[in-house]
């Protein structure tokens, strides 16, 4: 009696066992269960907490979107931005996708799908200030968010050498917040962003007319997990067929902005 006692308590525990691993590994075929998100929650209107706290922006919207037409849950975690890729690769996240412009550096630690966004690294300066061309920079204070593509602009830029100081911040935010107060002179950002806070803050920037470098936003995925590469882009080319991602461009920038 107490030895077969032994073996259902071991057969239930195997049972048990199995099933949990089944519910982390998703569906019997493979498949996740859940897309865990990696976004920076301060870069509007790409990814933002709103009045209530809540995230929003394009791509929030657009990651749901995914999500339900692969069929699979979706949450996001705010992330630190300049450790996106380790987040990535150490599997606490499933995907980074917040205005993530495709370089050839991030090529070689990530896959990457195809490109559904274009942008422009822009120069934004109070609205009164005298900076009105990139030759006006020379001696300048000049900030933007750490480990940024804006870093990789102003970098790849024969300005980089004639201004004063470069000043890194965690998000865009933190970098106009020192514009308006004047501790910085001007600031390198995304054009999705800036077009954003300055509808938001009507008279309080400009941007010169010479941008810095034109870019692509992608999404993100580990290096090796092709199939969900595959699975999203399938996705993602589903939501431009029926008119969603026109739809939620639409909403969000006025005009249809999605790449097909």
């Amino acid at each position: 009696m107490k030895k077969l006692l032994a073996y259902i308590i071991i057969a239930s525990t195997l049972l048990i066992t199995l099933s949990a691993c089944g519910n982390s590994n998703g569906s019997a075929d493979g498949d996740q269960a859940k897309l865990v998100i990696g976004v920076d929650d301060k870069f509007a209107p790409m990814g933002f907490r709103d009045e209530n706290n809540e995230l929003t922006g394009f791509d929030i919207e657009y990651a749901k979107a995914a999500g339900e037409a692969m069929g699979m849950e979706v949450t996001f975690q705010p992330i630190d931005w300049k450790t996106k890729e380790t987040e990535l690769s150490s599997g606490r996240i499933d995907l980074i996708w917040n205005g993530y412009t495709i370089t050839n550096d991030r090529k070689e630690k990530v896959l990457f799908t195809k490109p559904y966004l274009e942008n422009e690294q822009v120069i934004v300066t109070k609205a009164d200030s005298s900076i009105d061309r990139l030759e006006d920079l020379s001696d300048k204070d000049v900030a933007l968010q750490a480990l940024s593509s804006a870093a990789d602009a102003l970098n790849g830029s024969p300005v980089r050498q004639t201004v004063k100081s470069i000043t890194e911040y965690a998000d865009n935010v933190l970098a106009l917040t020192d514009l308006k107060a004047g501790r910085v002179d001007a600031v390198v950002i995304d054009e999705v962003v800036i077009d954003y806070y300055m509808a938001k803050e009507e008279g309080q920037f400009k941007v010169l007319d010479e941008s810095l470098s034109s870019e692509l936003y992608g999404i993100g995925v580990k290096k090796g997990n092709e199939a969900l590469l595959d699975k999203l882009q399938n996705a993602l080319n589903q939501l431009n067929d029926d008119g969603t991602a026109e739809k939620i461009s639409q909403k969000w920038f006025g005009e249809s902005k999605v790449l097909k």
